[in-house]
């Protein structure tokens, strides 16, 4: 187990590389700490479990709600959980969302760690503090920034993981090469998603990779005033397209960069949509969908880069490097009608 501290506002996050499972209890005592977990991850791991407080939930981004939210905070004042609870989110991007918000609410504030189950996790959702539920079908509307104390990284609960949902990873990890990393994206290009599974160590390098360069953004821009924005990239319609389409995180991400990509050569004059879509592609993700502009557009209205009549929009101007730039709503609903015209 390597230890790395990495220093986020105020907070310190300590993050635990090429850890196992079984290492959790050194850093919680099982008195005190709650787990949170979904029902698939409790079914794929039942015996990690023993002997510890668990809380379960049933899986899926719709569980990101009120209901989930009290129904935990109720299971919590069961346990009579006090200040000193650790909670401990151990699942994908839906228990980790969720179990950082309690933390932040529940006694006004309590301790959290992560132990991530899926790559999209250990790539991005886990990272950078970012907690919350969806509003409805506004996502994430409803959250806080707060650190957890500790990611604890075991890439062998990845074994269990379905096709589908290394794939949603990929989609995060191609994200963060568009805007920061050409070489990763590169690559990447030489590789598929079956190079990764079966060679633990160039997988750990990747997952490490992303890991820095997420975190060394949120450092600079812990609260998203400013650069962090950027690793919003494909997800300003991504969101949008989840919801009103109901398809995975990853999947949705990966059509909104295209979509991104799209205006950015109009924008920009950013000239490698195709290579994009040709790696997206080769890890088995989607480049196009039929969509309803105006629905689309409808969620677009609440998305939390929007600064009264524009929403300022993740370009690129090449690859690895991403730009921030104000567009017009109304501009913006042209691009969509344009764009599912096209389909």
């Amino acid at each position: 187990m390597e230890l790395k501290v990495f220093r986020i506002a105020q907070q310190q996050v300590v993050y635990y590389f090429d850890a196992v499972f079984a290492e959790l209890d050194q850093l919680a005592d099982k008195s005190t700490a709650i787990i949170i977990t979904d029902k698939n991850v409790l079914h794929a791991h039942k015996s990690k479990f023993e002997d510890w407080r668990t809380i379960v939930i049933e899986p899926g981004e719709q569980q990101k709600n009120f209901d989930t939210i009290k129904y935990i905070i109720d299971m919590l004042a069961g346990y009579e959980a006090d200040r000193n609870c650790l909670l401990i989110g151990v699942g994908g991007g839906v228990v980790t969302d969720i179990t950082g918000f309690v933390a932040s609410i529940y006694m006004r504030g309590i301790r959290f760690g992560f132990v991530p189950t899926s790559l999209l996790n250990m790539v991005d959702a886990s990272l950078g503090g970012k907690n919350g539920i969806d509003f409805g079908l506004y996502k994430n509307l409803v959250g806080s920034i707060t650190q957890p104390e500790f990611i604890l990284q075991d890439v062998s609960l990845l074994t269990t993981l379905p096709e589908t949902e290394w794939e949603n990873g990929f989609a995060e990890i191609i994200k963060h090469a568009c805007i920061k990393d050409k070489a990763m994206l590169e690559d990447l290009s030489r590789r598929k998603i079956k190079d990764f599974q079966a060679n633990k160590a160039l997988l750990g390098e990747l997952i490490r990779r992303n890991v820095f360069l997420k975190l060394k953004v949120v450092q600079k821009d812990p609260f998203e005033a400013r650069d962090r924005k950027l690793l919003n990239f494909g997800h300003t319609i991504g969101h949008a397209i989840e919801n009103s389409c109901a398809i995975p995180h990853g999947k949705a991400v990966a059509i909104g960069m295209v979509l991104a990509a799209k205006i950015s050569v109009r924008e920009t004059g950013f000239d490698e949509l195709e290579k994009l879509k040709t790696v997206l592609s080769n890890y088995n993700l989607p480049v196009s969908i039929k969509f309803q502009a105006s629905a689309v557009f409808e969620l677009l209205k609440l998305d939390k880069k929007r600064a009264g009549e524009q929403i300022n929009f993740i370009l690129l101007q090449k690859m690895g490097k991403a730009l921030i730039k104000p567009i017009d709503l109304t501009e913006l609903q042209q691009y969509l009608h344009s764009f599912e015209k096209e389909l």
